[in-house]
Parts: C-alpha cells; sequence; structure tokens
C-alpha cells in the first residue's frame, strides 16, 4: 500500500498482512473513521468463503495494520464502511457474497443478507445505499 503524510508530496510503500499472492487477491476496499482509525476488506474473488488474512486495521493513520477477524467471517467482500457517528464501532462489509455487520469494531461479525451488492454508501448514521448488478436497496440502521 502506498502512504502518504503531507498531502501527496511524498509517498512510501506499507506492507499489509492482507494476503495478495495471486492476482485475484488484495484489498478491495478501504474507509477511514478518522484521521486515525482505518480498516481494510477484500480477500480473494475466486474463493471467497476463504476468511485467512482479507481484514485488517490500523490505529496510526494507516503507517501499520493487523489482521482483524483472521479465520472468521466474512470472506471476500469488496466494499467496507465504517457507519457514521458510531465512534469507529458499527462497520458493515458487502460483497456478491452479502452483507455483513460488526458492533465491535471488527472483532465479530454477523451476516445480515445473503443478497450480493458491490458498494454501499452512508447518508448519515442510519441509512445506507447498496448497489449491485441491477439493483439497489436501502438499508436502515437503528
Amino acid at each position: 500500500m502506498l502512504f502518504t503524510d503531507n498531502a501527496g508530496k511524498s509517498w512510501s510503500v506499507v506492507q499489509t498482512p492482507i494476503l495478495s499472492d495471486k492476482p485475484t487477491q488484495g484489498i478491495y476496499s478501504m474507509d477511514f473513521y478518522d484521521s486515525s482509525l482505518g480498516i481494510v476488506i477484500g480477500g480473494d474473488y475466486t474463493d471467497p468463503d476463504k476468511t485467512f488474512a482479507n481484514k485488517a486495521i490500523s490505529r496510526d493513520g494507516g503507517k501499520s495494520w493487523e489482521l482483524l477477524a483472521n479465520n472468521q467471517e466474512p470472506g471476500y467482500k469488496s466494499c467496507i464502511r465504517f457507519v457514521p457517528n458510531s465512534e469507529g464501532k458499527e462497520i458493515v462489509a458487502i460483497g456478491f457474497t452479502g452483507i455483513s455487520y460488526s458492533n465491535d469494531m471488527g472483532i465479530n461479525w454477523k451476516a445480515l443478507s445473503n443478497e450480493g451488492f458491490y458498494t454501499i454508501r452512508f447518508q448519515n448514521d442510519s441509512v445506507a445505499y447498496a448497489a449491485g448488478r441491477n439493483r439497489i436497496a436501502k438499508l436502515t440502521f437503528k
């Protein structure tokens, strides 16, 4: 991963623990809750059930990353977002394999749906829109 802390004047390479041995593996989405707390997700879309080395968290603005919920669900996902105003505790991950949710900063996850989507964006802290192949959904979080 490339990292800058000076608005792009210089860049450095930061190693992540995300599996990237094959062209189909790697990070597919990143989100930052604030300037320090970030999360990445990915995996291998040709082996979407694999849960090894596909999620990581940074608490120092992306300078370092540690695996998160390794060998635990969810597997491959194409988009991840922090729920706004959740203090970084609530996270939604989405992909063609369904929607997953964590309320403890990504330590534990539960499946919300098996419906496939590719991306999600929050309108506010309780409404999000997900988009996938020939579909758009409105999700309401309470």
